[in-house]
């Protein structure tokens, strides 16, 4: 390599984009993986930094317990029996959206995508209100808390298992089904020998992802299963928590991030597979049902959508708005109201307020950290440094394969003594809100940032512009929509988390999700229709948020 490459290289990684990519790296450093060394030591360095030796004997008191082996047991087997429910409700219903058009499709797929990114406390309240002890649906006896957990989980992970599939299959029905009819095979020979043997690697991914929601499920487990049907998740937070017993939460945090990062990978390497399997759609046509059992298949999908995915979130309103049988205001009204007068009280107002305040400086968090990421990936993917980017581009992703509560409890037990005392500031939440966010602002962010021609940015240079300019006259208004649908990603993921925030807010400081799951945890119907009130506030954020984000229709989002 002669001098002038050597240069023009040492330039490259000296660019204001790479340099940009030190943010968030620091950011990953302070708030990720500083946490979850953390969570080692504390696990078997207890006494750490003031004594190096390191202490086992909380694995006597682990392999000794039946209840953990129990708890770790009933994480994988729920798992697996929620995630097999998933893909039988939406195996059916992925076939009808894949080959039929009809009136009302858009508004299905939209009503269909709205629970997944509901908080997981307010999927716990609408199936509450609809099949718990006061629900509309109270007299059909869905009250065991097993039924109510898978219930909640079909009804949360249905959008994800439908979407990748009917993704696919759309594709893949409009090349190879034609020609297997042209060689003389049927509809059911066609199925079972081209399309199902091609179709597999994307239901194994779906399958494998909807796993690992259902496996790392806090909020769900927390309020519809109590500390009968426990998981590693919601375990960790009570060992944590509740008994203070710091190595135990610590070694069941290790081995949920294990599980999950296996789980992760089996996910990404049948994802890879569909992907590379996976023709490309085109221009393709969706018939009309015209037979029978065409226009009952449709039917058929269309209302149990409808049921599964808007009634649960019409129980939910309703409940909030009606006060002793007749429809009333009183629980909104009651939002703001101190009844006793007392200084320990927090309203939910003030719950409300906080978590619009913790929302707006996650989003600016995520945007800041998040942009540079895409940035700095995509700079270096134009100079072909590829192994950089293959490297940088999934560490940036590890926050999605972490449990929240990991984190949560990862960053309370580690960022408590300086230079990084930051337990008791107010910053530690939307510092937390925005480390979950980030993957979404820079999946947003990076796809839309490839697709700008580099022969624009060249150009630029070539008449004198510098890399700022560039950046503020080409790539930032080219990127507008990409960063407008990851700010509002971070800003209604921030509204509705739960797993982290547990932690890391103080009593002082609640947010929305947590005070709908103290007002759950707390007897009368006058804390019960708050409950279903700020639950339906929130829902009406989160679902406002996510149809901008449809409206807004980048590529980047929806393969995401």
């Amino acid at each position: 390599m002669d001098g002038k490459s050597v240069a023009v290289k040492a330039r490259s990684y000296t660019h204001p984009y790479v340099l940009a990519g030190l943010v968030p790296l620091v950011f990953f450093l302070i708030f990720y993986f500083y946490p979850l060394a953390g969570i080692f030591l504390r696990s078997f360095v207890p006494d750490f930094p003031s004594h190096l030796h390191i202490d086992l004997s909380f694995l006597n008191q682990i392999a000794g317990s039946q209840r953990l082996r129990h708890i770790i047991w009933f994480t994988f087997w729920q798992a697996a029996v929620s995630t097999g429910l998933t893909l039988a409700f939406a195996f059916p219903c992925a076939f009808v959206m894949s080959h039929y058009r009809f009136k009302g499709k858009t508004f299905l797929t939209l009503c269909a995508s709205i629970p997944f990114v509901l908080p997981a406390v307010v999927v716990a309240a609408a199936l509450d209100a609809s099949f718990g002890k006061n629900g509309w649906l109270g007299m059909l006896n869905i009250r065991h808390p097993l039924v109510l957990i898978f219930m909640a989980h079909v009804f949360y992970n249905f959008s994800v298992m439908l979407r990748i599939l009917t993704s696919f299959w759309t594709g893949l029905r409009a090349k190879f089904q034609e020609a297997a009819a042209m060689l003389g095979a049927g509809p059911f020979q066609t199925f079972i020998h081209i399309t199902l043997p091609l179709l597999m690697p994307a239901v194994w991914a779906a399958c494998f992802l909807v796993f690992i929601f259902c496996f790392s499920s806090f909020g769900i487990i927390l309020i519809l299963g109590g500390p009968a049907y426990s998981t590693i998740e919601a375990e960790i937070y009570r060992q944590a928590a509740y008994m203070f017993n710091l190595p135990v939460a610590s070694f069941l945090s290790l081995l949920q991030i294990g599980f999950t990062l296996v789980l992760m990978g089996c996910y990404t390497a049948f994802s890879r597979k569909a992907v590379r399997f996976a023709p490309k759609a085109g221009h393709t046509t969706f018939k009309r049902p015209k037979r029978f059992w065409e226009k009952a298949a449709v039917a058929g999908s269309a209302g149990f959508i409808l049921l599964l995915c808007l009634f649960p979130l019409a129980a939910l309103a309703g409940k909030s708005l009606v006060h002793e049988g007749q429809l009333s205001l009183i629980y909104y009204w009651a939002i703001f109201d101190n009844p006793a007068n007392s200084i320990f009280h927090v309203p939910p107002f003030t719950a409300i307020k906080f978590s619009f305040i913790f929302a707006g400086t996650a989003l600016l968090i995520s945007l800041v950290t998040g942009l540079c990421a895409a940035l700095c990936l995509n700079h270096m993917d134009r100079v072909k440094a590829k192994g950089f980017a293959a490297f940088f581009d999934p560490l940036f992703m590890l926050p999605l394969s972490t449990s929240a509560v990991t984190l949560g409890f990862g960053i309370i037990i580690t960022l408590d003594r300086p230079p990084l005392n930051l337990r008791s500031s107010i910053l530690l939440v939307p510092f937390v809100h925005a480390l979950v966010g980030f993957p979404f602002v820079l999946r947003a962010v990076l796809p839309a940032l490839k697709s700008v021609p580099n022969d624009i940015r060249e150009a630029a240079a070539m008449l004198g512009a510098g890399p700022g300019k560039i950046f503020r006259c080409i790539d930032l208004p080219l990127i507008s929509g990409a960063l407008t649908a990851g700010a509002v990603f971070a800003f209604t993921i921030s509204m509705g988390e739960f797993g982290a925030t547990i932690f890391t807010a103080s009593p002082r400081t609640p947010t929305i999700p947590l005070a709908i799951y103290r007002f759950l945890g707390q007897p009368g119907a006058m804390n019960y229709g708050q409950a279903m009130a700020i639950s339906t506030l929130l829902m009406a954020v989160t679902a406002a948020g996510f149809i901008l984000i449809e409206k807004i229709s980048l590529k980047g989002i929806q393969q995401f």
